[in-house]
């Protein structure tokens, strides 16, 4: 089911037209009652019955808004154009709003790849593209759009991990635009046989159950932790390095390898403690 376009009167003139015809028809069958003729009367009323059935094909179309007709049943054309619109009054219409529309979908609980429950929410921007699809192809439109949303949501935060483990590795929390681009793709696949067109999807909220959260931030310091820790013995050993060479090519002291090793301890001492360190000056002999 396609929508195809399907052409309409304007309506303003099309009601002064048949509202004269009613005052032409009420004006015979006056005088068709006065003169005492039956068959200018019963004229006249069929007249008037037609006329007021003519009435009833008047409907309104909204800025951003289509009606979709149907005749019996069968799909008979699409009317965009604004205003005051007439057509055969025997069609049925339904509107069906073409504005741009979203909605933050609820708190949903899933468990991401490796297996951590995490709670998830999505805002999904969307429109109706197709007014056909969407009145004649699904039951309701928008319904549909709310739960294959957050079906899209919940295959989605399956398939990826909370947080980066690996150097290169896409997660929830670390690559936002990539798993907006992957949501997107998804609600796509699902919603365009209603006619409906994703414009953006992105993550509104993210963060682990509450059973597991406590857990999950100690994992996430002693990870931080341990980056930090990581960073300082690596600076610290290139510190220990460059005092070593200078010293060694300045010729400021030669030293065997007893105190070079005790030199290179107590530098790492310093460069990596927490708290400043209190050293211990020795004013005798070097040995």
């Amino acid at each position: 089911m396609k929508e195809k376009l399907i052409s309409s009167a304007a309506g303003i003139p099309v009601l002064i037209a048949l509202l004269a015809l009613l005052l032409i028809e009420l004006f015979t069958l006056i005088n068709g009652a006065r003169m005492g003729s039956p068959l200018i009367a019963i004229g006249s009323i069929v007249a008037l019955i037609v006329t007021a059935i003519c009435l009833g094909g008047f409907y309104m179309v909204e800025p951003n808004q289509a009606a979709v007709l149907s005749l019996f049943g069968a799909y008979r054309g699409t009317v965009k154009e604004q205003g005051l619109r007439w057509n055969n009054p025997f069609y049925s219409t339904k509107k069906v709003s073409l504005r741009v529309r979203n909605f933050e979908s609820g708190k949903l609980k899933v468990n991401e790849l490796e297996g951590s429950p995490i709670e998830i929410a999505a805002v999904i921007v969307w429109k109706v593209v197709d007014s056909a699809e969407a009145v004649f192809n699904v039951d309701d439109y928008e319904s549909f759009v709310h739960v294959q949303s957050e079906s899209a949501l919940r295959a989605m935060a399956s398939s990826y991990p909370y947080d980066q483990h690996e150097e290169g590795q896409i997660s929830l929390r670390s690559h936002p635009t990539e798993i907006s681009a992957h949501l997107k793709e998804q609600l796509d696949e699902r919603l365009t046989t209603a006619g409906i067109d994703v414009l953006e999807a992105r993550i509104s909220h993210l963060a682990y159950a509450p059973e597991i959260a406590h857990a999950m931030l100690q994992r996430q310091q002693a990870n931080a932790v341990i980056a930090a820790r990581t960073r300082i013995v690596e600076g610290a050993v290139s510190m220990v390095e460059m005092a070593l060479d200078k010293l060694k090519a300045g010729g400021v002291v030669d030293l065997d390898e007893e105190r070079r090793a005790q030199m290179v301890s107590n530098l790492l001492v310093v460069l990596c403690s927490d708290r400043a360190t209190t050293p211990v000056v020795n004013t005798g002999s070097m040995y």
